[in-house]
């Protein structure tokens, strides 16, 4: 039957999530070089138009339409019947069965899908070609959303009937979009001058104000998961904030501990590395659950950031430290502190009498996640590299990604 007061709560939830990607641009934007701030604020901005418009055509059925336990099939292609709001989608029945009108749960499925390929573009940040973005964009949401997003979220999916457990996208979003960008980063190379020239950012009110739009509509993200406007959502919206507020405060401890002050955007960074981590959680724990995962996550996502520089990858925005680190860690500990009490239809974690069992499946959802879009993004990076070219040539990247790729200038007539 469907819910009025479900279907409002859904649609406003879509509407949040959306506004995400414009903060995700901000974010971004804030950190990068000002020569370089369009062409960050147009490859998140752009995802909104081409994602879109392949979730209508496939992309969505794919992700949620008939087919096998890998991957969807095309009955939904073109939003086939969407409009009738008593067609069931497959597997969304018994204790799934959706209160919510088809079309507001493709609409609410798809800001996701919108946002996850724009995550990665922070790692690839002042060199990636727009063009060869463009292709990679599209190609990726084919190839490596639609069939973890079929694994994860749909009742068909074989992770799913696993029994892993992934309330918002711990594994769909942050995981697949984090690897993602470290096999990116690993064939587009580093910047020119890094590590060695400062790249400061050029706008930290920026990356506040981003951040702040980010943690607003992550009630959407995490809460709108609930599907309904109950009290599952209400767990959620409260477990998101208190995630992201303790991992500010885990971050700030951690960064002030290892270089004498705690900075704003350690602030932005390390209550958005909350947020991911809670992302899978955000519907199966409760109580102080939430705080731990948040403040746990803060501390290791900063320190994890050191890895680039041992390793010698080019994460410009710390992509990989945030968004991989964050959805493992939280994908991970949902196997210690999931609580059947709070959701029956997950299960309880290590600390709630559930025994190992649900971090095995845990452990089974992030590996496959990471292989999978490891090797796809990898082999795409490479194809679109010998072909076209990922990145923008020397001079272009003296110029900055704005003049060379936009023809506009983000501060034109400011000295």
């Amino acid at each position: 039957m469907i819910d009025s007061g479900n279907t409002a709560w859904v649609l406003a939830a879509a509407a949040l999530v959306l506004f995400m990607t414009p903060g995700l641009a901000f974010f971004y934007g804030g950190m990068v070089r000002s020569k370089n701030v369009l062409g960050m604020l147009m490859q998140n901005f752009f995802a909104m138009g081409l994602v879109s418009v392949l979730w209508a055509l496939f992309t969505f059925s794919l992700a949620f339409g008939k087919g096998s336990g890998f991957i969807g099939g095309f009955g939904l292609a073109g939003l086939k019947g969407m409009g009738d709001v008593n067609l069931a989608l497959p597997g969304y029945n018994g204790d799934f069965a959706l209160s919510v009108p088809p079309l507001a749960f493709m609409a609410f499925q798809l800001m996701f899908a919108i946002i996850t390929p724009a995550l990665f573009t922070g790692a690839t940040a002042d060199r990636l070609k727009f063009s060869a973005y463009a292709l990679f964009l599209g190609l990726w949401s084919i190839l490596c959303y639609a069939p973890v997003a079929h694994w994860v979220f749909s009742p068909t999916g074989w992770l799913f009937k696993k029994g892993a457990l992934d309330f918002a996208g711990g594994t769909v979003v942050h995981i697949n979009a984090g690897i993602a960008a470290l096999a990116l980063i690993i064939v587009i190379g580093k910047r020119k001058g890094w590590p060695r020239e400062a790249m400061p950012p050029h706008a930290l009110p920026w990356t506040l104000i981003g951040a702040g739009i980010l943690w607003f509509g992550w009630f959407g993200f995490n809460a709108g998961s609930a599907g309904a406007a109950n009290g599952l959502a209400a767990q959620a919206f409260v477990n998101t904030h208190m995630a992201a507020a303790a991992a500010m405060l885990g971050w700030l401890v951690v960064e002030r501990l290892k270089g004498g002050h705690a900075t704003t955007l350690g602030a932005a960074s390390g209550c958005v590395a909350g947020l991911v981590a809670i992302t899978p959680c955000a519907g199966y724990v409760g109580g102080l659950a939430p705080i731990i995962i948040g403040f746990i996550a803060g501390g290791v996502c900063f320190l994890c950031i050191q890895l680039k520089f041992k390793f010698g990858y080019d994460d410009a925005l710390d992509v990989v430290a945030v968004h991989l680190v964050g959805g493992i860690i939280g994908s991970l500990l949902l196997g210690f502190f999931a609580d059947a009490a709070v959701n029956s239809l997950g299960a309880d974690g290590l600390f709630f009498g559930g025994g190992a069992s649900l971090l095995g499946k845990q452990l089974l959802a992030v590996g496959a996640t990471l292989a999978w879009s490891f090797v796809i993004s990898f082999i795409l990076a490479k194809a679109i590299d010998a072909t076209m070219g990922l990145r923008i040539t020397a001079d272009e990247e003296d110029q900055g990604l704005d003049l060379t790729q936009h023809a506009e200038q983000a501060y034109s007539g400011l000295a």
